[in-house]
C-alpha cells in the first residue's frame, strides 16, 4: 500500500561541492545502519510489515472478533444472510396478530390425528382486492335458481377493518387448528389472486376436493345494535345446474354442531336479528350453498356496523377463539 505522509516525502537534491563530505558520512552510517537492521529483524518477526507504515487495523485484527457495524447497517448472521431477510417462523393461529400474512406452500403433508384422511375446504368470503375489479366481480353467474353477481367487496367496520381481512385471517388460524387434528386443509382462495374468485368456482372448488365438509367464513353489515353470529345452512333446491337434496341434512348438522361450539368456546350470543335466538338460518338464495354438493355452511362471525361486534372481530384473541369454535364444531361433525 502506497502512503504519502510527512515522514515520507523525498530528500531534497544534495547541493553541489559538498560530494567528498557526503561520501564520508554516508560510510560512517553504513555499520549504524546494518546493526539497527538486525536488530530490527530480530524483533519484528515473520513478514517484515512495517507497522509505521500500515493504516490502523480493526478490531478483528487483533482480538478475532467482527468490528461493530455502522449504526442502521444490517449485521450479517452467521449464514451469510442478513437478519432481516429471515421470515418469521411463528406459525398461522398463534398469538395476537391481526393478520397472517405468510402464503403457505402449495400443499402439506397431513399430521396423524383423530382427522387423519378427512378433507376440510375453508372458504374465506370476498377477496381483499375485489374493490379494485368492479367490471369482474360485478358480472353476473348461474347459481341455479337464477343469476348473481360473481363477488362483492364485502363490509367493514366503521373504521375501515374490512370482512375480506377479518375472513383470510381467520381462514389462516383456522387451518392450522384442523391440519393439527390431522385433516387436509383447501382454501378456496389465499389472497393469492387479484379478485374473486365467483361464487359458482368457490362451489366448484369444494366439489372437485370431494370435501366431507365446507365452511363459508363471513360477517354480516348490518345496522347497529344488531349482535351476534349466525350460520346459514342450505335449503333445498333443485333448479338448473342447482341440487341440494342430497346435503341439506348433513349441511344442517353441520352448522348445528359448529353453531354449538361457536357460542360455548366465544361466549359470544346468537344472533338477536336472524334465526330467532338459535343461531341458525337456511336460505336458497346463496349461489355458493346452491351449487354445492358437499356438506357447506355460511359461518356469519358478528356485525361488522355494531360497536360492540366489531371490537370483537377485530382481536385477534376473539379470532382465535372463533377460529377454535368453529374448528370443535367441523370435527364434532366428521367424527359423528
Amino acid at each position: 500500500m502506497s502512503y504519502v505522509g510527512p515522514e515520507f516525502d523525498p530528500s531534497p537534491p544534495p547541493k553541489r561541492g559538498v560530494g567528498r563530505p557526503i561520501t564520508v558520512a554516508v560510510a560512517a552510517l553504513v555499520p549504524t545502519c546494518l546493526a539497527g537492521w538486525l536488530v530490527y529483524q530480530a524483533t519484528s518477526g515473520p513478514g517484515g510489515d512495517d507497522p509505521a507504515r500500515s493504516l490502523p487495523a480493526s478490531p478483528s485484527a487483533s482480538t478475532g472478533q467482527s468490528a461493530p457495524s455502522e449504526p442502521g447497517s444490517p449485521t450479517p448472521s452467521a449464514s451469510g444472510k442478513d437478519d432481516k431477510g429471515d421470515k418469521d417462523n411463528k406459525k398461522d393461529g398463534e398469538g395476537d396478530g391481526n393478520d397472517s400474512s405468510t402464503k403457505p406452500p402449495a400443499s402439506r403433508p397431513a399430521a396423524n390425528g383423530p382427522l387423519k384422511g378427512r378433507t376440510v375446504v375453508i372458504d374465506p368470503g370476498h377477496n381483499p382486492g375485489n374493490f379494485r375489479h368492479a367490471t369482474e366481480i360485478n358480472r353476473k353467474v348461474d347459481i341455479g335458481t337464477n343469476s348473481k353477481e360473481c363477488d362483492t367487496t364485502g363490509t367493514s367496520t366503521n373504521d375501515g377493518y374490512t370482512e375480506a381481512e377479518f375472513t383470510l385471517d381467520l381462514a389462516h388460524r383456522l387451518r392450522a387448528l384442523l391440519e393439527k387434528q390431522g385433516a387436509t386443509v383447501k382454501l378456496t382462495q389465499d389472497g393469492d389472486r387479484p379478485w374473486g374468485p365467483c361464487v359458482d368456482e368457490r362451489a366448484r372448488i369444494g366439489n372437485k376436493a370431494g370435501a366431507d365438509a365446507v365452511v363459508s367464513l363471513h360477517a354480516d353489515g348490518s345496522g347497529a345494535g344488531n349482535r351476534g353470529y349466525h350460520v346459514i345452512m342450505p335449503g333445498k333446491v333443485r333448479s338448473g345446474a342447482a341440487d341440494t337434496s342430497a346435503i341439506v341434512i348433513p349441511s344442517k348438522e353441520l352448522g348445528e354442531r359448529i353453531a354449538g361450539k361457536f357460542v360455548e368456546v366465544t361466549g359470544s350470543a346468537p344472533s338477536n336479528y336472524i334465526g330467532d335466538g338459535t343461531g341458525l338460518d337456511t336460505r336458497t338464495d346463496l349461489g355458493g350453498l346452491n351449487l354445492s354438493t358437499v356438506p357447506k355452511v355460511f359461518v356469519e362471525c358478528g356485525n361488522m356496523r355494531d360497536a360492540k361486534d366489531s371490537a370483537l372481530l377485530k382481536s385477534g384473541a376473539w379470532r382465535q377463539k372463533a377460529a377454535r369454535g368453529i374448528s370443535e364444531g367441523i370435527e364434532g361433525f366428521l367424527r359423528g
